[in-house]
């Protein structure tokens, strides 16, 4: 049983807001999330999945403000009411999280991970676009790889939600566009194909919970969604991308997945934003996620990567 915040309300109006309580006297979880089409999407694939009710608290960051450079400016308010207890759990694209959290907060499980691949919508592949073929994307991974592939593509800023730039597309604007397959996915969008050319973006198509540590509440109320392989390769790409300094606008890919004898495989891309320099490298190995993460950031730098970065 899910009720919804009012969108666009802040932490600071939800602190006033007495907890609503579930039937039998328990108070409900109160979920905080972002109000875009998306993250409510999110939000609400979670809270189904917790056993008791669950109110989902709609937020504005200051990423929905257009403040911040990095990717603390998607999760700043929602942190901020976690640890002022006026939200018990978050709900956050994986991608979207810093490689550092808030003191106090951790992330408490992720469910089952949905297609980390990125999306190509408007042709069947990179090698199929045109000579010179304009494609949009706001993601310098997703450009330095495009461009990494073919130097002729010209690859230009397209942003705004997903329908926003789906529409672009639909008007003319571009040749192809590349989006995430988990957004389209679960906002119900057709029409694309998935790519296996290019390496996704840490963490994308993980929902990660966050919550403040050691709150046994969100831990009981989330332990049967949570999802062991995902967040065993959610774990390694986070490390890898921590070792390596990374921020939001780093042209770094990273991607892991449980294979079939249980070892983790991790692939990664780091390259020059124009697309001229680039290194890739993939690594499997035994049980610690984190070390490998961190393992495959030092063979990055190694051959080069912080100079690419710098």
């Amino acid at each position: 049983m899910n009720g919804s915040g009012e969108q666009g309300a802040s932490a600071g109006t939800r602190a006033q807001a007495p907890a609503r309580r579930a039937s039998g006297g328990q108070v409900a979880l109160r979920l905080g999330t972002r109000g875009s089409p998306l993250a409510l999407r999110q939000a609400e694939l979670v809270a189904n999945a917790i056993e008791g009710e669950v109110e989902i608290v709609v937020l504005r960051t200051g990423g929905d403000r257009g403040e911040g450079v990095d990717k603390s400016r998607w999760v700043d308010t929602i942190e901020a009411a976690l640890l002022e207890q006026t939200v018990d759990l978050a709900v956050h694209s994986a991608k979207d999280v810093p490689a550092e959290l808030a003191a106090g907060l951790v992330i408490a499980g992720s469910p089952q991970r949905e297609d980390a691949r990125d999306a190509l919508c408007g042709a069947a592949s990179v090698a199929a676009l045109h000579t010179g073929a304009r494609v949009g994307t706001s993601s310098l991974r997703r450009r330095a790889q495009l461009l990494a592939l073919r130097e002729d593509l010209e690859v230009t800023d397209l942003h705004g939600n997903l329908d926003t730039r789906l529409g672009r597309l639909d008007a003319g604007d571009f040749d192809a566009i590349v989006l995430a397959c988990a957004g389209l996915r679960r906002l119900g969008r057709y029409g694309w194909n998935a790519s296996d050319e290019l390496v996704p973006a840490a963490g994308q198509g993980t929902l990660a919970i966050e919550a403040r540590a050691r709150d046994q509440r969100v831990g009981a109320a989330i332990a049967g969604l949570r999802h062991g392989p995902t967040e065993r390769a959610l774990a390694a790409e986070r490390a890898l991308v921590r070792s390596m300094g990374a921020g939001c606008d780093t042209p770094i890919g990273a991607h892991a997945r449980e294979r079939h004898d249980g070892r983790l495989e991790l692939r990664a891309f780091v390259g020059a934003a124009d697309g001229t320099e680039w290194i890739r490298d993939c690594v499997r190995g035994a049980e610690n996620p984190v070390a490998l993460g961190e393992a495959v950031a030092q063979r990055l730098l190694s051959c080069g990567a912080g100079a690419l970065l710098a």
